[in-house]
């Protein structure tokens, strides 16, 4: 590791594109983690990984100090798996038979007084658990009771992360494809099938993979982290790195290390042009269909979408010897080209599919939510903008009979009364 975590490494600002002899250097833009789930990932292991990746410990301790709960303690371990030099996290809990629910988690943080990104990473994690949870066993959100997801333990690995992620300067979470194991696992609940059904709802429209491996490699905890903080997947961006590290699980897997890596640095920009920056790298697959029926087109975009596809659309458009058409585009991780390549052509009958190298600037945003009539509504916010998910509004509108549009209005209007901040004007043209 070069210089200290979430600093420039040289007396350079972060973004030069000179080193100290002048010679021309990769710039740097947004500072990111990139997590390698190749064995997949824990919240221990998470948090293990930026320990290891030079988040001081005592920072991270400092903060969780500010949690109103009693009794933890946290200790980074060096440990070998599969050879690999790991850190292993150790939280040692006084647990209490309380069974925490949503709204009481959520005021465990709020009255912490968290930096506004490690609060806002936190929540948004546990609003992903709570509605998968609550879709799971159909109950509200404001309702879901957690058990092995709601002890200290627990608490400690997600706030733990988030107060990592910060103490290292991170702006931007990324992940590669996801691995799972196979068989079953022992919750609460009984035996589950592995991947539990939590991981696999925490991880739809995500990436991944199955090993041949009976061990729960990817756990809820682990699956909410990212869904809650990763803004995208697929192999290590361009980037300028800055330090590794290894989060080490609680058991040795034979032929496999056992640990979650984690790379963080800068994102290198030096290939665009001045006054550019690099996106999110993605793959843009194209199809030109002449005989395509409507309904045809709407099954095809469905399917693609339910395959993982970031976003898919339809062109119509005029094609040679005058006959009318339609462009399918689908946008998507690069992984998964051959995957929605072979769903494209299944569903259209294309014979061919374009397949673009395309990067897209995604603004960093998180997942908060807001009360309304007595219901969680899941809100996105970014700078300056925050929107309701359609879904639960149009949920919340047919039970209430009013219009959609009408709750979609309030609830923003209730989150940022509740944020105490104002939306940022619309720019003039």
């Amino acid at each position: 590791m070069r210089g200290h975590p979430g600093t420039p490494v040289s007396d350079d600002t972060p973004n030069s594109d000179r080193d100290p002899a002048g010679t021309k250097v990769a710039a740097r833009g947004p500072r990111i983690a990139w997590f390698h789930c190749f064995a997949g990932i824990a919240g221990d292991m998470a948090l293990g990984s930026l320990l290891d990746a030079g988040a001081d410990v005592g920072e991270v301790r400092g903060l969780l100090a500010r949690l109103a709960i009693e009794g933890w303690s946290l200790e980074p371990v060096p440990v070998l798996r599969g050879g690999v030099a790991a850190t292993q996290v150790i939280v040692t809990v006084n647990e209490t038979s309380v069974v925490r629910t949503f709204p009481h988690i959520l005021g465990i943080l709020d009255a912490a007084k968290l930096p506004p990104r490690v609060r806002d990473r936190a929540v948004a994690a546990f609003s992903a658990l709570a509605e998968v949870e609550g879709r799971l066993h159909r109950r509200p959100t404001s309702q879901v009771h957690f058990h092995e997801v709601g002890g200290h333990d627990t608490i400690v690995d997600i706030v733990g992360t988030a107060a990592a992620l910060e103490v290292l300067g991170v702006d931007e979470v990324l992940s590669s494809p996801v691995a799972m194991g196979n068989g079953v696992v022992r919750t609460s609940h009984g035996l589950l099938p592995n991947p539990a059904p939590a991981v696999l709802g925490l991880l739809e429209d995500v990436p991944v993979w199955g090993r041949d491996i009976n061990v729960e490699l990817t756990t809820p905890t682990g699956a909410a982290i990212l869904a809650a903080m990763a803004t995208g997947y697929g192999p290590m961006p361009p980037m300028i790195v800055d330090s590794t590290g290894y989060g080490a699980g609680s058991r040795e897997i034979d032929g496999l290390p056992n640990c979650t890596q984690v790379v963080v640095g800068w994102r290198a920009t030096s290939a665009a042009p001045a006054g550019t920056r690099h996106g999110q790298p993605l793959a843009l697959l194209e199809a030109n269909l002449d005989d395509a029926t409507g309904e045809q087109l709407a099954d095809a975009l469905r399917a693609l979408l339910d395959a993982g596809a970031n976003d898919a659309w339809v062109t119509p458009v005029v094609m040679k010897k005058g006959r009318p058409g339609h462009v399918l585009s689908v946008l998507a991780d690069r992984a998964l080209v051959e995957q929605l390549c072979a769903v494209l052509t299944g569903e259209t009958g294309s014979l061919g599919v374009r397949v673009l190298e395309v990067g897209r600037m995604a603004a960093p945003r998180h997942l908060d939510h807001v009360d309304l009539d007595g219901t969680p509504i899941r809100v996105k916010v970014s700078a300056g903008r925050a929107k309701v998910e359609h879904d639960d509004a149009a949920e919340l509108a047919r039970r209430t009979g009013r219009p959609v549009r009408e709750v979609i209005e309030r609830a923003e209007r209730a989150w940022w009364d509740q944020s105490d901040r104002e939306p940022e004007p619309p720019e003039e043209a």
